[in-house]
Order: structure tokens, then C-alpha cells, then sequence
């Protein structure tokens, strides 16, 4: 099945609904991927850009970014990268990590390794 990777535009206008037009081209793109007609790529780069702009220019709390990030991203018809560890960030993330900060935990953890820092936040979580 023929793979595309996905930009923050994206899913920023599915999410958001900002610009209908564009919603209902995202809605589109995304009922494609589900019919199997192609296979959607997201990559952490771009979950992490969407919740910064999601956070930064939409004034969204954290908790609302989380809970809209893992319904989108528990979606099967998506390939996910890294979904496992994107899944479980989101707990320090509402509890007011930056997102990297987040992912690096969450990575960390899924991978059972150290993770070396000098931010005093983040040391507290190791």
C-alpha cells in the first residue's frame, strides 16, 4: 500500500476547524487512509509542532492538546511512528513538561535507558 507522510497543516485544520474548506480536505485525506486507499504517515516531528501550535497560537490548554493528540493518534489506520512512547508523554506534558522534555521521558522509559540532563524540572522525573 502506497504510504504518505502527513504535515502539521494537516492536522492542524482537523483539529481545529479553522478554515472549512481545509477541514473538509483533511476529513477527506483522512477517510482515504481509512478506506485503505493509502496509508497515512505521521512522524513525532510533527506531533511535536502541533502541540506546540496548538499550545502557542490557539491559546489550547494541555489537557485539551493531550486528549485531542492520543484519540488522533490511537487511530489504527494511521502509522504512527514512535506511537507507544507518543501515547504515554502526554501525562508529564499536562503536568507542564515542555513536549521534547516529554518525548525524551517517555523515550527513556520505553526503551529502559538513562536520559542525562540538566534541567532541575525534568531530572525530578527521571
Amino acid at each position: 500500500m502506497e504510504q504518505k507522510i502527513i504535515d502539521t497543516n494537516i492536522i492542524l485544520r482537523f483539529l481545529t476547524k479553522d478554515d472549512e474548506s481545509l477541514y473538509r480536505r483533511a476529513v477527506d485525506i483522512f477517510r482515504k487512509a481509512e478506506s485503505g486507499e493509502y496509508r497515512l504517515v505521521v512522524k513525532p516531528i510533527v506531533v511535536a509542532e502541533v502541540a506546540f501550535v496548538l499550545e502557542s497560537f490557539y491559546k489550547q490548554k494541555r489537557l485539551q492538546i493531550a486528549d485531542a493528540l492520543k484519540v488522533f493518534l490511537s487511530q489504527k489506520w494511521l502509522k504512527v511512528e514512535e506511537r507507544k512512547v507518543l501515547l504515554s508523554l502526554w501525562g508529564s506534558y499536562e503536568d507542564g513538561q515542555h513536549f521534547v522534555d516529554s518525548y525524551l521521558l517517555a523515550t527513556a522509559r520505553e526503551q529502559k535507558v538513562g536520559l542525562l540532563t540538566f534541567d532541575k524540572q525534568l531530572s525530578k522525573q527521571i
